[in-house]
């Protein structure tokens, strides 16, 4: 996974192994950093840690700070991505006790670690770093819309956290097997802390949007493909403007939606109905040509992690009849998902 400039793989050299920290999560949704590192970077967590009222666990061995630094553990990584991105006042008592273990703190939310003054006095203290990834590089020009050499893959959603980055991480994996010349480009804290480089999207400045998107996925061999991990949903209130600017810096020529069919609502915005697969797929058509007039849908990823094997199979395959689009789940993989990653690169 190749940076996409040296300047971006200088600023992140991250203390490894990790300790996965879930707060006081009990929605797992909102544990997706912890999780996305605990399926694509294992090898480099020795277990998780939560503060009181935590019902959420990766199934890795609950361990304290002292024990996990005894286990070989550098870092305590904050593995929350809750809305705001903002440090719950309950978590601050655990996380100091992690700096006085001798733990870097690594975050990769919103507010910064050392704007909470207990972390700063600890840091001080103790002489852990508190390291920030979602921190965007300087000088990051405002886009020009020119068409770029090299093949480009966008994961797009339905809704926020439902398996963008892992569609793309699965992807990525499943084109570089085939022998394809291939790069994860990631957009988000979590994709950031896997691949060792990144732009944390939703922390740009709106106007830069679309340029950190070129700057991200530059110009490459004709026979090169960036895939680029998505963010948010061009149909979230909340989020919309991250997605679309991410969708024009990138000009995908292929986009897959990514679906939660357990979902009915937005998450955490219950007033607001979950769009369609065909409503995504027609919008996304639609924006995205601006930037590249020949994008086009290669399938759909859905997260059928609710289900039992025997529905997700049926599921995949009438909504694949019905769409008329390979479907599959990824993470369950089989002949589905290697019809959807025959699509893509077709």
């Amino acid at each position: 996974m190749n940076a996409p400039t040296g300047r971006l793989s200088d600023r992140l050299t991250l203390p490894q192994p990790y300790l996965l920290f879930l707060g006081d999560t009990t929605e797992p949704s909102y544990a997706k950093t912890a999780f996305g590192l605990a399926d694509w970077a294992a090898d480099r967590c020795v277990g998780e840690y939560g503060a009181e009222g935590c019902t959420v666990t990766t199934g890795l061995p609950r361990l304290a700070p002292a024990a996990a630094r005894a286990a070989g553990a550098r870092a305590l990584v904050i593995g929350v991505a809750n809305q705001g991105g903002v440090i719950g006042a309950n978590w601050v008592a655990a996380l100091v006790e992690a700096m006085e273990a001798g733990l870097d703190i690594v975050s990769g939310l919103h507010v910064r670690l050392g704007s909470i003054p207990a972390l700063a006095a600890a840091a001080r203290r103790t002489g852990q770093r508190l390291i920030d990834v979602r921190s965007p590089p300087p000088d990051i020009p405002v886009a020009n819309g020119r068409k770029r050499s090299g093949k480009r893959l966008l994961t797009v959603g339905t809704d926020c956290a439902l398996g963008k980055k892992y569609t793309a991480l699965a992807l990525h994996r499943a084109f570089a097997e085939r022998g394809v010349a291939v790069d994860f480009r990631a957009t988000g804290q979590t994709g950031i802390m896997i691949a060792g480089a990144g732009i944390p999207m939703d922390a740009v400045v709106s106007d830069f949007e679309a340029g950190a998107a070129e700057l991200l996925s530059p110009d490459a061999a004709a026979d090169h493909w960036d895939v680029i991990e998505g963010q948010g949903s061009i149909f979230n209130p909340a989020y919309a403007a991250v997605s679309l600017g991410l969708l024009h810096g990138s000009q995908p020529d292929v986009f897959v939606v990514c679906h939660d069919p357990s979902r009915t609502v937005i998450l955490g915005m219950e007033s607001f109905a979950l769009p369609s697969v065909e409503e995504v797929i027609d919008l996304t058509i639609r924006l995205g040509s601006r930037t590249n007039p020949a994008i086009r849908c290669g399938g759909v990823s859905l997260n059928t992690s609710s289900l039992g094997a025997g529905a997700a199979e049926a599921l995949i395959g009438a909504e694949s009849r019905r769409l008329g689009l390979p479907v599959a789940d990824p993470i369950r993989g089989g002949a589905a998902f290697a019809a959807l990653v025959d699509a893509c690169l077709a």
